[in-house]
């Protein structure tokens, strides 16, 4: 706002004021007072627009600087919902490895109960001793992760780093990315608004230089009144004032201004290509945002059908273990599958969010 203003400062007069005494004492004549008060106006005529010109750039280039400070908060709204969700899935992987423990001390127990009874081995006790202590490493890594995401959240939010912050829950994500969205949404992206708006201030920096090779023409005027008495001032009989016209034109610069209008001709031309890269970049995102959310979404209903069809086997294998009709080692890895493949569906939840979070930037739409 304050370069804009200044920028247009030039459009209008300038008038200044002035107040001055003297009083001098030479040999052989009388000490003599002078006083004067004047006020200076100056105006150059802005015959071919390069002031108007100069005001629409700054104009611009604080229209691209307003763009790009949205952009920037987008960016970090973004990224504070993304450490969010990797908050709140890093939570549920800490309850995942959390039952994965309790499930495998479980089937401990029933191990050595059977080994009591003579129906199980050493060996068999062993290898389950082996997953339970596994399980229990995976519950401390898992709280470190959640710590470290927590810490992650609360320094975009502008907090003390520390672990406090509670996990969150995944919702469930119901509504699907409607079809056919227009690519009007585009226009609302901060970057692409930024980057049009250097174009505007280089195509006006270009009239600029333009306009410096022709001549320029000011107006000047002064008025005033001077006296040896200060109470004269007030009186008309000692008013003064001038007006007069000037006409500069550039004659010899050494090639400094016909340098600078190329100069501002490429800038211009360097604008462009950023707002042609700045867009066919926003295009990409969109399309890779579209592309994940189609098989993000495929991927994970086929890990719910696995996850599904993993619980019913585990299931079945204990029934099977219990009655003794199957080994211990299919016990083990059934349940090993279960929690694998639960683990992988809520890393896949957690990459749909984070993916519509990328949608909503690469549209526009904001965060």
């Amino acid at each position: 706002v304050f370069n804009t203003k200044r920028a247009r400062a030039p459009l209008y007069p300038s008038l200044d004021g002035s107040f001055s005494a003297a009083r001098t004492d030479t040999p052989f004549r009388t000490d003599e007072g002078s006083f004067e008060i004047g006020l200076d106006a100056g105006w150059e005529v802005d015959l071919w627009g390069g002031v108007r010109a100069g005001v629409a750039a700054r104009t611009a280039e604080e229209a691209a600087a307003a763009a790009e400070y949205e952009a920037a908060r987008q960016s970090i709204a973004a990224q504070t919902m993304q450490a969010w969700f990797d908050h709140a899935a890093a939570g549920a992987r800490l309850d995942l490895a959390r039952r994965r423990l309790a499930s495998f001390e479980d089937t401990e127990r029933s191990v050595a109960r059977r080994r009591d009874a003579g129906r199980a081995s050493l060996a068999d006790l062993e290898l389950t001793r082996s997953d339970t202590h596994s399980a229990a490493a995976a519950v401390e890594a898992r709280l470190d992760e959640r710590d470290r995401a927590a810490r992650t959240l609360r320094v975009l939010a502008g907090a003390y780093p520390d672990a406090r912050t509670k996990a969150g829950t995944l919702p469930d994500l119901r509504r699907s990315v409607p079809a056919g969205l227009p690519s009007d949404l585009l226009r609302k992206r901060p970057d692409i608004d930024a980057a049009y708006q250097d174009i505007r201030a280089a195509d006006a920096r270009v009239q600029v230089a333009h306009a410096d090779l022709f001549p320029s023409f000011v107006l000047t005027g002064s008025a005033g009144r001077t006296s040896r008495v200060l109470g004269d001032l007030a009186d008309d009989n000692f008013t003064s004032w001038s007006i007069l016209g000037g006409l500069a034109a550039p004659l010899f610069d050494g090639g400094a201004r016909r340098a600078e209008l190329g100069a501002a001709g490429k800038r211009a031309e360097q604008a462009y290509q950023r707002y042609r890269s700045v867009v066919l970049g926003a295009l990409r995102e969109v399309e890779d945002a579209l592309g994940s959310e189609t098989y993000l979404q495929r991927e994970e209903a086929a890990r719910q059908r696995a996850f599904a069809a993993a619980r019913e086997a585990e299931a079945r294998t204990r029934r099977d273990y219990e009655l003794g009709i199957t080994e211990l080692l299919n016990l083990l890895v059934a349940q090993r599958q279960v929690f694998s493949t639960e683990e992988q569906t809520i890393n896949l939840r957690a990459s749909r969010y984070k993916n519509r979070t990328r949608l909503a930037l690469a549209l526009g739409k904001g965060v």
